[in-house]
């Protein structure tokens, strides 16, 4: 088994430690209470008794038992996906997704809608809080079991969040996002950029759920990253890290509205891909590449071959030895990036003699934005978080 998150079995953490076993439960498809003292580092009688809280609260269900060696059989715990849900919504500039999710972090329900262009922000916040009462009430989900509704939307973001200056998004400009949804919907609000979303909502539900440290590569109409260092999301002293889109691979490559030249986001994002096609829509181009078109082919390998490098100086930085590629923008060619990428990883990192580097597509890629919004809800809830514990 993965090596979980340590805990400590000093008597004043306990808040950590109930968070540390109930990841070790989230994370497994089934474990039992030996096994959760293992990957944790806690001793068999603080797992007990923490394990016998959450049954009593419902967050953990016991389901069968597994053969253990000698004595008798171990009974197997798993989180019960229906003791609570968040709404996650996603805001691209042109759309609204809308997922609620259980606490496994499985979609029960979605609803996608557009966003009409040069509509003003309070109008857009409106038909957010209206999104997350529609899909509620069609699930019936009572506000009850409701732990809250996650954001994801462009950065950067204050700590308040609120939008600082989205490039796309002019209009946006010092909006309080967080407050006004709050506002609407009547649930608490969390949120956070589209891709460290997308990165927490890949370590609550999809492959990353037991990897210590990985990088997520986001691809939506802009490029951005997520971090998972150490069990912990890092999102940086401005809380705006992993802006992988801003990696320079053409050195004398098209302006950015970052201020630098050639970078990933200005060769590689959906508009850039439709620029080099000769106005083409991306998804068409996506669409021909897939069927092996030679001139979609052409620029979509070009593509691939600009985010390896990007990945190549990521894996570098970071010694990493998990790559995440996600977002909606993958669309049908999820499978010549992540071909280019673990290509160049495996042949051009520094510690490749050391380890290898695992590049994944995300089971989750297209509502990879809106799971993460309500897994936002989930870790925040949840998640055992080193900086709570030391600043106690």
């Amino acid at each position: 088994m993965t090596h979980m998150q340590q805990g400590t079995n000093l008597p004043k953490v306990g808040s950590y430690n109930r968070a540390v076993v109930l990841e070790a439960i989230q994370a497994s498809d089934g474990i039992s209470r030996v096994q959760v003292a293992s990957v944790t580092g806690l001793t068999a009688q603080t797992v007990s008794v923490i394990v016998r809280r959450l049954l009593e609260e419902g967050l953990v269900v016991e389901d069968g038992s597994a053969p253990s060696r000698g004595g008798k059989p171990a009974t197997i715990l798993r989180v019960d996906a229906g003791a609570g849900y968040a709404v996650g919504v996603h805001f691209d500039p042109k759309a609204l997704s809308c997922v609620l999710a259980d606490l496994a972090g499985r979609p029960v329900a979605r609803l996608h809608l557009p966003v009409r262009p040069r509509a003003r922000p309070d109008a857009v916040v409106r038909q957010m809080a209206r999104a997350a009462r529609r899909i509620l009430r069609e699930a019936g989900v009572p506000d009850g079991k409701v732990l809250g509704v996650g954001l994801a939307c462009p950065g950067p973001l204050d700590g308040d969040g609120v939008m600082v200056s989205p490039p796309r998004l002019p209009a946006w400009a010092g909006t309080p996002i967080k407050e006004l949804l709050q506002e609407y919907t009547r649930f608490p609000v969390t949120v956070d950029n589209d891709a460290t979303a997308a990165a927490i909502g890949e370590r609550w539900a999809g492959i990353a759920r037991s990897a210590p440290s990985f990088a997520y590569l986001y691809l939506g109409t802009g490029i951005g990253g997520g971090l998972f260092l150490d069990n912990q999301i890092y999102r940086g002293r401005s809380l705006n890290a992993g802006e992988f889109g801003h990696i320079t691979v053409e050195p004398d490559g098209p302006a950015c509205y970052c201020g630098n030249r050639g970078c990933v986001e200005a060769v590689c994002c959906p508009s850039a891909i439709e620029a080099a096609a000769g106005g083409a829509d991306h998804a068409d181009v996506c669409a021909a590449a897939a069927r092996g078109e030679p001139a979609a082919r052409a620029v979509i390998e070009r593509v691939a071959d600009r985010l390896a490098v990007a990945a190549v100086s990521v894996v570098n930085m970071l010694d990493i030895d998990l790559l995440v590629l996600g977002g909606p923008a993958l669309r049908e060619v999820g499978g010549i990036y992540r071909e280019a990428i673990a290509a160049a990883v495996a042949g051009r990192t520094m510690a490749r003699r050391l380890h290898a580097v695992r590049v994944e597509t995300s089971p989750i890629a297209a509502d990879a934005a809106a799971i993460g919004a309500a897994s936002l809800v989930f870790h925040a809830t949840y998640a055992p978080r080193l900086g709570t514990l030391l600043s106690g």
